[in-house]
């Protein structure tokens, strides 16, 4: 088993009721990161529908930070099975506190029926990998144990702070243990980028999530996932992000949109 499956492994209790732990290997600074608790939780409510292998929808409200190293219980309820899609929600919860909220639709992988070629978002050109910069959390002005599970490389024209001259973050990423992404690494991979007004404001301080939405497109193929992530709105300290996320192939596997607060360093 991977790092990532390992981390996120939950005990059922009862046919709603799973119990967990979190790591602290995913930690931004002192708490947990936001994409990391929504794919823990995320995988409660999987177990609900084994014949519907994509997260077609996920809708998360962070409420309060998670706490690394303390057991986690996700509670899950059933809103519907239908022929195509189930839809179930679940909250994460600590100290006897909700820490987020989730609702997620479930459903079949698509069979390209529609258009050929379909008609979607193409990957933006950047350089190779190996080429690009690693995360670091010197630039952000934040501790990263995140990045003893997570490889990611920075467009090399974004990776210092306010280089990019725009609230625009590009690069790569993957697993630190060459594992393989799956649906639920979209949902981790899809919060775990530096916030993208670090391109142009720098070392903002601690961006938490409010809400965050991620569609699933498809599955992605083994290999580095590239990220490009737009703040579009910016307004009494929150921002609105739109994030994309395509597959070695340069298949558009995820896309994902969020509300966050901006709070200054301290």
């Amino acid at each position: 088993m991977s790092d990532f499956d390992i981390e996120t492994t939950l005990r059922q209790v009862d046919d709603l009721e799973w119990e967990g732990m979190l790591s602290d290997q995913w930690n931004i600074g002192n708490n947990p990161n936001g994409g990391y608790l929504l794919a823990l939780t995320v995988r409660a409510i999987a177990q609900l529908f084994p014949e519907f292998p994509i997260p077609v929808s996920v809708t998360g409200h962070y409420l309060r930070p998670g706490l690394s190293n303390k057991a986690c219980r996700v509670d899950v309820e059933l809103i519907r099975r239908g022929r195509t899609m189930g839809t179930a929600s679940a909250r994460l919860i600590q100290d006897g506190k909700t820490r987020l909220t989730v609702i997620a639709v479930f459903g079949l992988a698509g069979d390209g029926v529609l258009t050929d070629p379909p008609l979607t978002r193409t990957a933006p050109h950047i350089p190779s990998p190996d080429k690009c910069i690693q995360r670091s959390g010197d630039q952000q002005g934040v501790e990263l144990p995140i990045r003893a599970r997570l490889d990611t490389r920075l467009h090399p024209d974004q990776a210092l702070a306010a280089q990019a001259g725009e609230a625009k973050i590009s690069g790569w990423i993957r697993f630190k243990d060459l594992s393989p992404p799956d649906c639920l690494a979209l949902l981790m991979f899809s919060d775990a980028f530096p916030p993208s007004v670090f391109g142009l404001f720098g070392n903002i301080g601690w961006v938490p999530t409010v809400e965050l939405t991620i569609h699933v497109r498809r599955a992605p193929v083994s290999g580095w996932v590239l990220g490009e992530f737009l703040t579009e709105d910016l307004q009494d300290g929150r921002i609105i992000e739109s994030g994309n996320l395509w597959d070695e192939d340069g298949h558009l596997v995820a896309q994902s949109r969020q509300i966050a607060l901006l709070l200054p360093s301290t």
